[in-house]
């Protein structure tokens, strides 16, 4: 087995190590951060990530995963992971500082391969080999948050992306993972990871434009989308609409590779139209909690459910339900939030984040659904209906049973639906 480092503990990073340990792998794990150090030493893992916990406590117990402040201790190792955040600035274009500050951090010996799966623009990991003095190895990583470990475990490929020997290395480290290994160059790596994540936001903003055509015409959405997703061309992912699209990773690289192509002297307009389509989404969310709320939202108190990106995580970075909760507040709106996956210390901007859903519909004009957690569907809507001024739900996920919710007193809109 072999001897790995790994450079930073969020969500890629920790999974990473801890499922290189569970391969039987020695890792050594590096972070800034001496709190999450400590922890993750002691087998707390703040990630709500199943499976992870576990996970760590057994590469820990069985000496083959370890934590540390020190970078300097995955020098030496064979393989260094680079799992740094890559988050966007202001020009758009992805920050590589953390990436820059953990090289001049390092001094890596020639025979170890530097494996960065940190999502970097195209010509990164060739820059870096030219002044590193190792082999590099693109390994993007194609982890979704709630489904880390998993993803890990049984992805649905594996890219490498370098040289041979470095490649076939680094290939070696994941052993029989049953997978499809796409062995390419530096940029098709980095160019292919971009590519994903863009293209699945092409394909929501596509079923939110489809939603507001539907409720134009009166079509219904289910129905629209159940006839795409039966052509084996399309699929049945990520044709669901919602408030937008958001979370770590579709927004800033949708924004970093708008800008590659710019700066390659290509116009894609696509993605750029896709990006517009995203923002308008949340404009279109408020303009139907507005008229649920009878024209005006100026002093109207909503209750909203659902904070988080997405269900399954406590992630609020870059979420769709905060980017419309920002424009509801700045219509006047006073709102009121609850999310199962979020905690007393999380930011949550203009929402006053409340521990029970009925906190969250009392007094309410209106109630949002912005988040798909399934324990919405198992609220008692009889109660909230009892508690909340108005009678409308504006359910922007689609995971509520309107016939259900009519029984409990309240009205159901629904995006994709013209009533």
């Amino acid at each position: 087995m072999a001897a790995v480092g790994v450079v930073g503990a969020g969500y890629v990073g920790l999974t990473t190590a801890a499922c290189l340990a569970g391969l039987g792998h020695d890792v050594v794990c590096a972070e800034v951060d001496e709190s999450k150090v400590e922890q993750l030493s002691r087998g707390a893992v703040a990630l709500g990530e199943p499976d992870l916990a576990p996970l760590v406590r057994e590469g820990l117990d069985a000496g083959r995963l370890r934590f540390t402040t020190d970078v300097s201790a995955v020098e030496g190792r064979e393989f260094v992971f680079a799992c740094v955040p890559t988050p966007t600035g202001r020009d758009g274009t992805a920050d590589l500082g953390a990436v820059e500050a953990m090289l001049s951090a390092l001094s890596l010996e020639p025979h170890t391969v530097l494996v960065v799966k940190s999502t970097v623009p195209v010509g990164t990991c060739a820059r870096i080999a030219s002044v590193a003095g190792v082999s590099v190895v693109s390994n993007p990583e194609f982890l979704r948050e709630g489904h880390a470990v998993e993803d890990f475990r049984h992805p649905g490929r594996v890219v490498l992306g370098g040289e041979t020997p470095a490649v076939e290395r680094v290939a070696a480290l994941y052993g029989d993972l049953d997978a499809p290994v796409v062995r390419t160059d530096h940029a098709s790596a980095e160019l292919g990871k971009y590519a994903s994540n863009a293209f699945l936001a092409l394909k929501l903003s596509y079923v939110n434009l489809l939603a507001r055509l539907c409720e134009r015409t009166g079509a219904d959405i289910g129905a629209v989308t159940r006839t795409m997703s039966l052509d084996e061309r399309i699929g049945p992912h990520f044709l669901r609409p919602g408030p937008g699209w958001g979370g770590s990773c579709l927004p800033k690289d949708t924004r970093a590779l708008e800008v590659s192509a710019s700066a390659a002297g290509v116009d894609f307009t696509v993605l750029r139209a896709a990006i517009e389509a995203n923002d308008r989404q949340h404009d279109h969310v408020v303009a139907r909690v507005r008229d649920a709320a009878g024209g005006s939202l100026d002093g109207v108190r909503v209750g909203l459910f659902g904070l988080t990106f997405k269900a399954g995580t406590h992630d609020l970075r870059d979420s769709p339900a905060l980017a419309v909760a920002g424009r509801l507040a700045a219509a006047g709106a006073v709102l009121t939030g609850y999310d199962p996956g979020t905690g007393d210390g999380d930011p949550a901007g203009p929402v006053q984040r409340v521990d029970d859903p009925v906190l969250a519909a009392k007094g309410a004009r209106v109630l949002v659904v912005l988040t798909e957690w399934p324990e919405f569907t198992r609220l008692d809507w009889g109660q909230l209906a009892a508690v909340a001024e108005g009678e409308v739900v504006v359910d922007t996920r689609d995971v509520l049973d309107p016939v259900a919710l009519r029984g409990s007193g309240l009205r159901c809109v629904r995006l994709g639906h013209s009533r």
